[in-house]
């Protein structure tokens, strides 16, 4: 036997085999991913060749785009809530550092907090019937600080290791704390600038109060759940003398309870008052016939409905001049209490209306933040009218009745279950007896609860620490402070001023983020930074009474640069051990200066995360605008405009006059499919943990990607069967680019100006995806990116380019342009998706880059979204192939049809007519090969409509398509249905484009060997 007749079938072997002829596409990139098991190797792989510093060290000089993390709390396993926030990040920062940033993310935690203290208490001492410890004895208060540090480090490892899982790149070695010993150094030295420019006070205030958790809560620590609450309709008499003395004035409110504490009643000058007389009620009603009862016009009716009253006349006005000269008892006075015989005295206040209720409003100033304010507003009016301006303190820590509130001592509000106690019904019962209930009810709205404990929170007056948000600020010498820029010239400089200025200079992302915050900023009270409670950062300043309930603040550069030097070296345990006060004050002990032992809102802390990362940190520093172009992006979900946004913003501009951050990113929340609630007792929650041991990180990256983040989010088992299936076909796309470029050598490569127009097409695409793929990740856009790279990979390269240039690039032989033209532009498309879709599918991404390279060293990661040339760009070849491709869907719309039917199976057994009447569209066809376009084995280009019966689609006029079946025989290697077939005598079998293939690929195998 010849050598020649070795290294090819004989003409007269029967049906040889040229399958091993094809360049078929080959790869060990699997088609099942395998994501649970290959992920961890990835990551240990990452680990390895160090990729964190690597991208740190790639990015060095240039400008830096810092995603500031925002602190989860460090007490338990993570959720899906922060899966989505970690792998939000995690896209961030490296298609950041793609689009050419040193895109840094270190992350962090917030590890103080009574929600650790409460477990400690919980876990170490309730379960155990252990006393909680005696917190007056220094050693036992630093030994259960200790229990919490412990507590939080626990859970922080843990949470490290489940971050880590989701693909999250960042510097794990060394993450940030507030409870390192130098966080909580720089925490102190933060409260101590606000001391210093004076925004700090001790105050009297309402505040809401958890009698659970025994401590002040801030807005930020509630959320509003439904509530069913008594109401109450009261009467105030009217005890000044004139026409209406002997009338009552009527309120209405959802807290009976605070009746006691009861000293104004407050109305609106907006509104339209009359004077009603009851001319009809049944025997057993409160409201008699006679009564007259001051009203708000608007109102009436409902409250005489309310009261059961039957019939009843409106007997005059009551002008707004006259309602604010009216004088009235309290409604406990004539019941022989004590303490209630002071005059009420009617106040103008802003936010009385008429839209429901009965006009006016019963204050009291010790239990709500408008009565409040409402009551201090007129201290000298109440002054000069003889009337006490003190506020009560009628309700303890544990909700009980103080003195100061007579005949109801010992009445509890809450119970230390978070149960309704028994002040409502006692107080409820006190005003019938003194014929002052009008009507009552009971009304289901939305109250505020603590989001720790779930149980309803009181509004409490207390003395508390507040920060000043309308105080002018000073600089350190008591001065004005220097002006922040941001500051129009003639604005006041105070914390709320600049906190409005600066909240205009943030790009917020969605952009409703910034009315949202605003809102917020400008209607919110003065910040309550004192909590009551062990485990945190003290308010690390002395005081001294001044003895009209106010206090001076220390001010001594020494005493604080002692204390936040001890800090830094002890934590913050050092305030709290014996011999503290002396030891920070040295030659100060004498004076009498009090060490304030309240820690700090755990919001303070988290807001101060700022200085002591972005302006400590060397990897962390940014040159922010205007001095510079870096970037600090802070991210997190939807509900921290009143969290860390909110405290973060207040604290960076009482201290430093401008926001700590340049963009703002908010997220929804997680909700299963039916758009519930995730609950473990519904049995819908979905945990991240479990997706990734069935499925992989990358389904889960792919599913926040696929979201519309800015809304709330919602995920189940159908949606990751569909995110599943999206995902396969990506992978599917990759791997056929794979196999297919095994065959691809680079000095094969074909110019762009030598290549097939279809291939120049698909380079003019790349070039379109490259601009629209960049502005979506610069505008944090993931849902566009993957919209834009799954349509143009499933519906342009698969089910288009690839469909088109199979036959070419299996069966063209070795020499063909076309072939290598193709396999030239697999090429870039390949380099371009793995790259785009890296920040996404971290790891199959990065699977792919091994698998195509072999570098064992190097990462997809590290590499920049590749420079596409802009002469790629051809938009009257894009015009050309829009046209040709609706001519392709009409034939192939017609083949299906065909299929159905069973008249034909491949489309290579057809050779159909294709009638063109359109003379743009035929034209587009010139120089094209209509076969090869519509994977027919021939095809026939005819000017004209074309017969009746032809095909057509409605939306492609001009184009008609008659099946007919391909003529000759079909091609042994490619399939192909020709008359041809058979006129190469040495490869009868095969059509002459194959037979030339077939001697070009046994030379080339004889060559080799």
């Amino acid at each position: 036997m010849t050598e020649k007749s070795e290294t090819k079938p004989s003409a007269e072997a029967s049906a040889p085999d040229y399958s091993k002829t094809l360049f078929l596409p080959e790869t060990a990139f699997p088609m099942r991913g395998g994501l649970p098991q290959k992920e961890p190797e990835l990551l240990a792989r990452w680990a390895r060749i160090g990729l964190y510093e690597r991208l740190r060290e790639a990015g060095r000089g240039r400008d830096r785009f810092v995603l500031h993390d925002g602190p989860p709390y460090a007490n338990g396993n993570i959720h899906i809530g922060h899966a989505l926030n970690k792998i939000l990040k995690d896209v961030v920062t490296r298609s950041q550092q793609m689009l050419g940033y040193d895109s840094n993310y270190v992350p962090g935690w917030d590890c103080h907090g009574l929600p650790i203290e409460w477990k400690i208490e919980e876990e170490n001492y309730r379960k155990k019937g252990k006393q909680k410890p005696d917190f007056s004895d220094a050693a036992a208060m630093v030994a259960f600080r200790q229990e919490c540090r412990a507590y939080a480090e626990h859970w922080l490892n843990e949470q490290r290791k489940e971050f880590k899982r989701l693909g999250v790149e960042g510097d794990w070695d060394h993450p940030y704390t507030t409870m390192a010993f130098m966080a909580e150094a720089q925490i102190a030295r933060e409260i101590m600038k606000f001391a210093e420019n004076g925004l700090l006070y001790r105050g009297s205030k309402p505040v809401m109060w958890s009698v659970v958790e025994k401590t002040a809560l801030a807005e930020a620590e509630v959320e509003y759940q439904d509530f069913t609450s008594d109401t109450v309709w009261v009467k105030f008499p009217v005890v000044s003398e004139g026409d209406l003395k002997g009338a009552t004035v009527v309120i209405w409110t959802t807290t009976p309870w605070t009746m006691p504490g009861n000293r104004a009643v407050t109305y609106s000058p907006k509104i339209a008052y009359g004077v009603y007389e009851v001319t009809d009620a049944p025997a057993d009603n409160w409201a008699k016939a006679g009564d007259r009862l001051i009203l708000a016009d608007k109102l009436a009716d409902d409250v005489f409905k309310a009261a059961r009253v039957t019939a009843y006349e409106r007997r005059g006005d009551v002008p707004a001049d006259v309602v604010g000269s009216l004088i009235l008892a309290h409604p406990l006075a004539d019941l022989g209490l004590g303490g209630y015989t002071f005059k009420v005295p009617l106040l103008e206040a802003e936010h009385v209306t008429d839209d429901a209720g009965t006009g006016f409003v019963h204050t009291a100033p010790g239990h709500g933040r408008e009565d409040f304010e409402a009551w201090v507003n007129h201290r000298r009016w109440l002054e000069e009218r003889g009337i006490n301006p003190a506020i009560p303190y009628t309700v303890d820590e544990d909700s009980f009745y103080t003195s100061q509130a007579p005949g109801f001592e010992g009445k509890r509000v809450i119970t230390e279950k978070g149960e309704k106690g028994d002040a409502n019904g006692a107080v409820i019962d006190a005003l019938i007896k003194a014929g002052n209930l009008l009507a009552r009810s009971r009304v289901k709205h939305q109250y505020p609860h603590s989001w720790r404990s779930k149980k309803p929170v009181i509004f409490r007056n207390t003395p508390q620490w507040f920060i000043a948000m309308d105080q002018d600020i000073r600089a350190a010498d008591g001065k004005a402070a220097p002006r922040p820029a941001t500051l129009a010239g003639n604005a006041p400089d105070t914390l709320r001023a600049r906190a409005l200025a600066g909240i205009k200079t943030v790009e917020w992302v969605p952009a409703a983020g910034e009315n949202r915050i605003t809102g917020m900023i400008e209607n919110r009270p003065d910040w309550v930074v004192s909590r009551q409670r062990a485990w945190g950062v003290p308010i690390a300043v002395f005081v001294k009474d001044k003895g009209d309930g106010t206090v001076e603040i220390l001010k001594d550069a020494a005493v604080n640069a002692r204390i936040a030097e001890a800090f830094a070296a002890e934590g913050a345990d050092a305030w709290f051990k014996e011999g503290a006060s002396a030891r920070f004050l040295a030659e100060r002990a004498s004076e009498g200066w009090q060490k304030v032992d309240d820690v700090l809102d755990v919001w303070f802390d988290s807001g101060s995360t700022h200085t002591f990362t972005l302006e400590v940190r060397p990897d962390l520093k940014a040159e922010r605008p205007p001095e510079g172009r870096d970037k600090v992006m802070y991210l997190e979900g939807s509900d921290q405009h009143r969290g860390w946004f909110h405290s973060s913003l207040l604290e960076s501009c009482g201290t430093r006059g401008r926001p700590p951050y340049d963009v703002v990113l908010t997220h929804g929340f997680v909700l299963d499919e039916d758009g519930r609630k995730m609950s473990k007792s519904l049995g819908n929650v979905t945990s991240p943990q479990d997706v990734i041991k069935q499925s992989g990180a990358d389904i889960l990256r792919l599913w926040v990607c696929a979201s519309d983040y800015a809304d709330d989010l919602r995920i189940g088992p159908e949606i990751l069967k569909t995110t599943a299936d999206t995902y396969r076909k990506l992978r599917n796309t990759i791997r056929w680019l794979l196999g297919s470029l095994h065959h691809y050598r680079p000095e094969e490569k074909v110019a762009v100006a030598d290549m097939p127009s279809l291939e120049r097409f698909i380079l003019h695409r790349l070039a379109e995806l490259d601009g629209e793929i960049r502005a979506a990740y610069r505008a944090f856009d993931y849902k566009k990116v993957h919209a834009a790279l799954a349509q143009f990979m499933n519906i342009e390269l698969s089910a288009f380019y690839f469909d088109i240039r199979k036959d070419a690039l299996y069966c063209d032989p070795i020499s063909s342009v076309t072939r290598r033209a193709c396999l030239t532009v697999l090429d870039e498309v390949f380099n371009r998706l793995i790259t785009w879709l890296a920040p996404i599918l971290a790891f199959t991404c990065e699977e792919a880059y091994i698998a195509r390279t072999g570098d064992e060293e190097g990462s997809v990661h590290l590499l920049a979204f590749p420079d596409t040339p802009a002469a790629w760009r051809d938009e009257a070849l894009a015009e050309q192939w829009r046209k040709v491709r609706l001519i392709r869907r009409v034939v192939l719309g017609a083949l299906e049809v065909e299929r159905a039917a069973k008249r034909m199976g491949s489309s290579l057994e057809a050779a159909p007519e294709v009638y063109v009447s359109d003379d743009a569209l035929a034209e587009a066809l010139s120089g094209l090969d209509l076969a090869e376009i519509a994977i027919t084995s021939d095809a026939k280009l005819i000017r004209g409509e074309g017969p009746a019966d032809a095909f057509r689609l409605a939306d492609v006029p001009g184009v008609a398509v008659v099946p007919v079946r391909a003529e000759g025989s079909k091609c042994a290697r490619s399939w192909k249905v020709s008359p041809q077939v058979g006129t190469d005598p040495e490869f009868p079998d095969v059509t002459p484009r194959d037979a030339a293939a077939l001697r070009e690929f046994y030379a080339a195998r004889a060559a080799a060997e």
